[in-house]
């Protein structure tokens, strides 16, 4: 793929609560439609494509396809975003596109509805978390051995906030606690803290998770390599927020991640780039292991507590 051609994306799925096929789709092509977000249920949204639509639209790339389960939302989505393209199946939109965005968030879709754009040598960009099972993971990874083009991962792994604390975690001196607290169920929303804490630190080595939690309160212990240990706190009954704290021997630092938008775009331009360049730009192992994470947590919490181990 070289820079100079059109990159076609087609953007594929919509779970409730998820606006992702929204968001996505107007910053990469540059077009929103703040009033139609309103009524999809999604004025937040609206207002933060507002406020950055000075910088919405990604140059050499547009969003030329969309099929949702729906094809009322996949028109309101095709009208919001200026999507020329509406398809009545996954298979039709094979053999148009160059790359795909999977939109959805619910894990349990995602080898259903990869499958057929892997299977044909499609690029594809899988939503935040991409499996919740082992057996699901396993069959992404043997795709990835395989050869085909696949990229994953929270927004969060492009946060500016998290990245400005890169700079700043060697005045803390060495570090032995992280702790992340966020908002809504671990299934969905756990991924996001465990990829901005894994992120941050340059992605280290896990080496057992403990879930010490209840359900709609999870709080994960996590072990690392070198002693430093992590807590991960998803409640779904807490105000919204996304916050890690660093805790090193000479200093500590607060993170609260705001700014969606931004990682949001870094994050679609990754992948862009990395279709551009012929290969994913984020290592799959990355990926990997903070899936690995996220699913032995939940074994943990299945099995009343257990130390489930990555080793």
């Amino acid at each position: 793929m070289t820079p100079e051609k059109m990159l076609n994306i087609g953007i594929i799925g919509m779970s409730p609560g998820n606006a992702h096929p929204y968001s996505w789709s107007s910053i990469i092509n540059g077009q929103y439609d703040h009033q139609r977000m309103a009524d999809a249920g999604y004025p937040a949204v609206g207002d933060y494509l507002r406020a950055n639509r000075d910088t919405l639209g990604i140059p050499g790339a547009r969003v030329s396809h969309v099929w949702t389960q729906d094809t009322q939302i996949s028109r309101d989505i095709a009208l919001h975003s200026g999507i020329p393209g509406v398809v009545d199946s996954l298979e039709e939109m094979v053999g148009q596109v160059d790359a795909v965005i999977l939109g959805r968030d619910d894990p349990e879709s995602h080898v259903k509805m990869a499958h057929p754009f892997l299977e044909a040598g499609i690029p594809i960009f899988i939503d935040k978390p991409l499996a919740f099972t082992r057996k699901d993971l396993d069959y992404f990874e043997q795709q990835h051995v395989s050869g085909r083009f696949l990229m994953s991962c929270s927004s969060m792994r492009y946060s500016g906030e998290c990245r400005s604390l890169k700079s700043e975690l060697g005045g803390l001196g060495p570090l032995h606690l992280v702790t992340a607290v966020g908002k809504k169920d671990w299934k969905k929303y756990g991924v996001h803290l465990v990829e901005a804490l894994f992120s941050s630190l340059d992605d280290p080595q896990p080496q057992w998770v403990q879930h010490l939690g209840e359900r709609h309160q999870s709080v994960v212990l996590i072990g690392f390599e070198g002693g430093l240990k992590a807590t991960v706190q998803v409640f779904q009954d807490i105000c919204g927020t996304f916050q890690l704290s660093f805790f090193g021997s000479e200093g500590w630092r607060l993170v609260e991640i705001k700014n969606s938008y931004a990682m949001f775009r870094e994050n679609m331009s990754e992948f862009i780039r990395s279709v551009e360049e012929g290969s994913p730009r984020l290592d799959f192992a990355k990926t990997r292991s903070i899936i690995q994470t996220v699913i032995a947590a939940q074994e943990s919490y299945e099995k009343d507590g257990k130390v489930i181990s990555l080793r």
